[in-house]
């Protein structure tokens, strides 16, 4: 699963959407209230997830606004349906802008986020993410690896109801499995972003580390936005 890379088949099918003739597809739906097969030829569906979302929010709104009935029923729709046009508008624009910024990136540094999850998770979470960087798009490709730690604390969430019942042991134990899969998904998507925004920021290769224990938020002893941001970790700490 990418997270902060387009692969290569969305972006090439992105690329081949022009946004002109988008546009004036979608107006030509609004029209009819519904999809047209023009706007379907344009392969919105493969251009990723985000864009193929907002291509369902459109349809189905289109649908809706197919059949209001009422003065007040159409005009609600018929809102919300342009909103949904827009929305899908914008958001095949916003890929092609990140593909831009991608390839320009990536003349100084790529994040592998094809990252494979273990068959089966312990309190003490770890994700490997490599990496190459270059100060200049002239200089030779430097590698490096950096592991994010972060060991699970299993205090209760009293914000969660607690069970009628007991649950077995297998429950409990498939329960804590989901619990420490979904923890360390968030240490893979923070540990990404936070090595993917330390490059943006001119950050040098060189001086990250080769393990970073992720600093969990102080009142909830949970992961945040912040946890990866191992350039602002105290000195002395690796």
């Amino acid at each position: 699963m990418s997270v902060i890379n387009i692969p290569r088949d969305e972006q090439e099918a992105l690329r081949e959407v022009n946004v002109q003739a988008l546009d004036r597809e979608i107006s030509a739906s609004l029209d009819a209230r519904r999809l047209g097969s023009p706007l379907r030829d344009l392969r919105l569906d493969s251009c990723g997830p985000f864009i193929a979302a907002r291509l369902r929010e459109f349809d189905a709104a289109l649908q809706a606004y197919a059949g209001a009935k009422a003065t007040k029923k159409l005009a609600d729709t018929g809102e919300r349906a342009r909103r949904a046009g827009s929305n899908l508008g914008n958001a095949v624009r916003q890929m092609q802008q990140r593909i831009e910024t991608q390839e320009q990136e990536g003349q100084r540094f790529f994040v592998d986020d094809q990252i494979i999850p273990p068959s089966n998770f312990t309190r003490t979470l770890s994700v490997r993410v490599d990496y190459r960087w270059r100060p200049s798009g002239e200089a030779e490709w430097a590698h490096g690896t950096i592991t994010f730690t972060h060991s699970h604390d299993p205090s209760p969430d009293y914000s969660v109801p607690a069970p009628k019942r007991k649950p077995s042991a297998s429950q409990r134990a498939q329960d804590l499995q989901d619990e420490l899969w979904r923890e360390w998904e968030q240490l893979m998507n923070n540990g990404l972003h936070s090595l993917a925004e330390y490059f943006r920021q001119g950050g040098d290769g060189a001086a990250i580390p080769k393990t970073f224990q992720a600093r969990a938020d102080a009142f909830h002893r949970r992961l945040n936005n912040f946890s990866c941001r191992f350039w602002l970790e105290p000195a002395g700490r690796t």
